[in-house]
């Protein structure tokens, strides 16, 4: 998996953090908006986003929709209704905007093919032995695959980037 460690996913793209450093970067806990409300924004979005001056909206909660739902309404979920809202988010700011997803605990949950870069979700109890496969489901059709986010000063991964998805 190539290896991002510029800043451009906090000012545009889509991004899947976990990294407390990295949430740091580019908003505060007060400017974190729910799934619920990410939801009901989808195609009435704002003309400034509450982070990173404007630039970034960070979302919370994406982790426990997947874990309330079986495997396949999940992986029906997630390409039903969260795709859309984000490609209505990138339509809605042509681009120009970050949106970002926090799941504090995502470094445990994402697991990468190496040899195909493929993306997988683990899913929660009781279904933890199965995968959601996000490189079909979120960003398949995009030509490519996400980047791995590396903050500048620390040698760990902080999350996963994608510029656009179609």
């Amino acid at each position: 998996m190539k290896q991002l460690r510029d800043t451009v996913w906090q000012r545009r793209g889509i991004s899947w953090i976990w990294d407390n450093d990295a949430f740091a970067s580019v908003t505060r806990p007060q400017d974190v908006v729910s799934m619920r409300e990410f939801l009901r924004m989808a195609g009435n979005w704002p003309d400034e986003l509450p982070s990173n001056n404007g630039d970034t909206l960070v979302v919370a909660g994406l982790d426990a929709c997947l874990d309330l739902l079986t495997p396949e309404d999940a992986a029906e979920w997630l390409s039903n209704v969260l795709k859309r809202a984000i490609l209505s988010f990138q339509d809605g700011y042509d681009g120009d905007a970050a949106l970002i997803f926090w799941l504090p605990n995502g470094q445990n949950r994402f697991h990468t093919n190496t040899a195909t870069d493929a993306v997988r979700w683990e899913c929660g109890p009781p279904n933890r032995s199965q995968k959601l496969d996000l490189s079909r489901i979120l960003w398949g059709e995009a030509g490519e695959y996400p980047q791995e986010i590396f903050l500048a000063d620390a040698g760990k991964s902080a999350g996963l980037f994608h510029l656009r998805i179609t």
